[in-house]
């Protein structure tokens, strides 16, 4: 579920969707037109924009007032090459989508008109703008991450006038525009680029050999169009999603043994929420998330973190978490590993880099937690780590903010969009202290 809707002077406090925090807002607004949206915005001090509430920590908080976007109409307008020459039929290149429709509903609609998105998240139950402002991202070798897709945005100033921007038509700004953790403004639409819909089919390997992957990171994690490896570090294997894009040829590696029963990330859960494995070809939005859209997704009591580090040290990562597989795997749900590409957006976990993500699905006990937390981040950190900028971490937010080559630029366009700290919060100001 999503952080529950509140009206625009109630003081009841809402919660996000993990339940490990309640959102600080004294005022938690939810308009249902554009007009309101922007008059709520230019007449507001200090306000924030709230996605579906699955971040795990306060990037999205606000001590002032907080605004849903899931009350506004719902765009989701599609764009298509007019037609040159003899091509036989319009291309399909992007589409505009209101900011707070969910991935699930997005896709749903790309499908009916034979398009789809390269790449999903593991929850298709994710906001489409809160998703692209904290990196968020899926898993594949050529896979950059959701927001990499963004072609054009329109948000909110503290005026409540519209800003567009577009990768073609603003190069200079863009880039540190798109994954921006809200402090630009309110985002309300966004242009994605599409392809032509596509089937895929997931298989599940068994008993896969920790040792074999952590040696051979490009055959295992090339080995299909998306690839997950799950594990709780305290064993020596773990199990490994095959997601095959069909028309495609898959790779060579076949490690451990094949699933002969549907599976679900943690072991022992029913698999019931999960998405079709066994080989079966379906459509590209029902395979690519790991959970369907109808049921609640992950584990449920949890806190999660997740850290990017540059795809050549992806031995070295799995050496430090084996080393800790005993103090993990106790507090540990399931963890994740996951690789992404590289892209150009500022802000982004992946920026200038290939990365592999290590992925903690934590039990909800903050207290057991904490210890093994900075465990994992003492190890990792001199591994270059970049945290997942909606979860959980205690590295310094001044040593996360070096690791981004652009955080100056971005911090100067925060000044620029945002003069008087409008759409800033505690989150921004610690890592992005104001210039």
């Amino acid at each position: 579920m999503s952080a529950s809707p509140a009206s625009p002077t109630s003081p009841t406090p809402i919660r996000n969707w993990a339940g490990n925090l309640t959102y600080a807002s004294p005022r938690v607004h939810r308009p249902t037109d554009l007009d309101a949206l922007r008059a709520l915005v230019r007449d507001t001090p200090r306000i924030r924009a709230l996605g579906s509430g699955h971040s795990f920590n306060r990037v999205a908080d606000s001590d002032h007032d907080l605004v849903r976007l899931d009350g506004l109409p719902q765009e989701i307008e599609v764009h298509r090459q007019a037609a040159t020459g003899d091509a036989p039929t319009p291309t399909p290149t992007t589409v505009t989508v209101s900011a707070g429709t969910r991935y699930a509903e997005l896709a749903a609609e790309l499908h009916r008109q034979g398009l789809a998105l390269a790449n999903m998240a593991s929850l298709p139950h994710i906001s489409v703008a809160g998703s692209c402002a904290t990196g968020t991202h899926g898993s594949g070798d050529r896979l950059r991450c959701l927001a990499a897709a963004v072609r054009g945005l329109e948000l909110l100033g503290p005026d409540g006038e519209t800003v567009r921007l577009g990768r073609d038509t603003d190069p200079e700004a863009f880039p540190g525009a798109v994954v921006a953790l809200g402090a630009l403004g309110v985002v309300t639409r966004l242009t994605l680029e599409v392809e032509p819909a596509f089937s895929v089919s997931q298989r599940v390997r068994l008993d896969v050999p920790l040792t074999e992957v952590a040696a051979n990171v490009d055959a295992v994690f090339g080995s299909a169009y998306s690839v997950s490896l799950f594990t709780d570090w305290g064993g020596d294997t773990g199990r490994v999603w095959l997601k095959h894009r069909e028309g495609e040829q898959a790779g060579a590696w076949d490690g451990g043994r094949p699933a002969d029963t549907p599976q679900h990330p943690v072991p022992g859960m029913p698999a019931g929420p999960a998405t079709e494995q066994l080989g079966a070809v379906g459509p590209w939005f029902e395979r690519l998330p790991h959970f369907r859209p109808e049921f609640a997704p992950s584990a449920g009591e949890e806190l999660q973190s997740e850290f990017y580090l540059p795809r050549a040290a992806a031995a070295e990562g799995f050496a430090a978490l084996r080393g800790l597989g005993e103090r993990i795997a106790p507090v540990l749900h399931i963890s994740e590993v996951r690789t992404v590409r590289a892209d150009d957006l500022w802000l982004s976990p992946a920026y200038g880099r290939d990365s592999v993500a290590f992925h903690f699905t934590w039990r909800r006990d903050p207290e057991a937690v904490a210890p093994v937390l900075a465990a994992v981040e003492e190890r990792l950190a001199p591994l270059g780590a970049r945290p997942h900028w909606g979860k959980l971490s205690t590295l310094p937010p001044a040593g996360v903010s070096a690791s981004y080559e652009r955080a100056a630029d971005f911090a100067a366009l925060v000044k620029r969009f945002d003069p008087q700290g409008k759409f800033r919060n505690t989150f921004t100001d610690t890592y992005f202290p104001r210039v």
